[in-house]
């Protein structure tokens, strides 16, 4: 319905929000290979 109206803010608000998640999503994968593979090591 935002695109129909043209309803940009919600839009924005919409796509930063996946964005947002995306990026956590890859920050706590990345962790959990660390934890899970000793081999690995956070530098």
């Amino acid at each position: 319905d935002a695109i129909q109206d043209r309803n940009f803010p919600v839009l924005q608000g919409g796509i930063l929000f996946l964005a947002l998640v995306f990026v956590l999503v890859n920050l706590l994968v990345d962790l959990s290979y660390a934890v899970l593979n000793p081999r690995i090591r956070l530098s």
